[in-house]
């Protein structure tokens, strides 16, 4: 729950077989496969609702091992302005979404939060005037006005096949799952210099790492200059228990940390950070027994600029990418967990957690 383990039911060692038989005849999986891990996905009616289950076996040492991710396509999708952005980001992320074309590229990784953050982004379209199109594994919420597409990598349906067909649609807006291969990267740059707006995500440790990720994967520097719009990289962050926390000053080891991530970050942006006398730490109350309930992400956003462009084409490494973005204001994403601790929002242990 929220991120983290929890044991809520112990079953006996001599149903475990059978227990994962059924789940593997659920989930056309082969039984008499033992040796290596398996995909597999089913559906089930609860309470009116389908649920999808995607399923993932793993062989170890003293049995298999079956981790279940349960999806509620029917699930509202959140508002943008639920996403925990700040008002820089927000209105970096508004302003985007409005252009004609280039890409938007979300970091970060498995379980993050960047799916909800694309859905959110995807949710704020005009869906009657403009022709959206998405390729997804899995497809985790039902969006109405946009076209939404399994991608079946058994049967040769990836995301660049997928891509490619997708240009025969001619769709305005296209979401991209996941860029994960030299061929998927090519294709979506492509499509972004052609005329469309494309949302993906990519692995990568943070927002300045987006850009010589790209290059890794073969896409030329002049091609990414005109088309990345913004590159954004999140995590998830423990949302404090209402009414719970205990109050600390921010003074010694707390204070020395906050002066060393804000020292490179200019006094025109530096002013605008809500600085507290306080912050709350963990505190296990009778209605709250973790003391946290719920997530909120944090961001990091990244915006292609003048400057940008000539740092891309000239000498496109990470550090330079941070620095230039350092001077449009980038908070990094310990530093949007320290500001929504100053707040209130979260405790200071999930601070240090990133």
């Amino acid at each position: 729950m929220d991120g983290i383990l929890n044991t809520s039911l112990l079953l006996p060692t001599k149903v475990h077989a059978a227990l994962l038989a059924r789940i593997k005849i659920l989930s056309n999986m082969r039984l008499d496969e033992k040796r290596k891990p398996q995909d597999g996905r089913f559906s089930a009616r609860i309470e009116g609702h389908r649920i999808d289950f995607r399923v993932s076996t793993f062989p170890s040492y003293y049995g298999e091992k079956a981790v279940m991710r349960i999806l509620d396509t029917e699930k509202g999708v959140k508002p943008l302005q639920e996403m925990g952005l700040s008002e820089r980001n927000f209105s970096l992320v508004r302003e985007a979404i409005q252009k004609p074309y280039g890409m938007i590229l979300i970091s970060g990784p498995t379980g993050s939060g960047k799916s909800t953050t694309l859905y959110a982004m995807l949710n704020e379209l005009d869906r009657e005037k403009s022709n959206v199109l998405s390729l997804e594994d899995p497809v985790e919420y039902n969006i109405p006005g946009v076209s939404q597409s399994q991608i079946r990598p058994e049967i040769g349906y990836t995301f660049a096949t997928g891509l490619r067909h997708t240009l025969r649609q001619d769709p305005d807006i296209i979401m991209v799952g996941e860029i994960r291969d030299k061929e998927t990267a090519q294709l979506a740059v492509q499509a972004a210099l052609t005329g469309h707006l494309v949302f993906s995500t990519i692995h990568t440790n943070n927002a300045s790492g987006v850009i010589p990720r790209l290059i890794d994967m073969g896409v030329d520097p002049f091609l990414i200059a005109p088309t990345l719009i913004l590159a954004i990289a999140q995590r998830l962050v423990q949302l404090i228990c209402p009414d719970s926390g205990k109050a600390v000053p921010v003074d010694g080891s707390i204070k020395a940390l906050i002066d060393t991530e804000f020292r490179d970050l200019s006094e025109q942006f530096r002013k605008d950070i809500p600085f507290a006398k306080d912050v709350l730490q963990l505190e296990v109350t009778a209605r709250c027994p973790k003391g946290t309930r719920g997530r909120v992400a944090v961001f990091e956003i990244l915006k292609m600029d003048r400057e940008l462009e000539e740092v891309i084409l000239k000498n496109p490494a990470e550090s330079e990418v941070r620095r230039v973005g350092r001077k449009q204001g980038m908070l990094t994403m310990k530093e949007d967990a320290v500001v929504k601790a100053f707040r209130h929002e979260i405790p200071w242990e999930e601070v240090n957690k990133l």
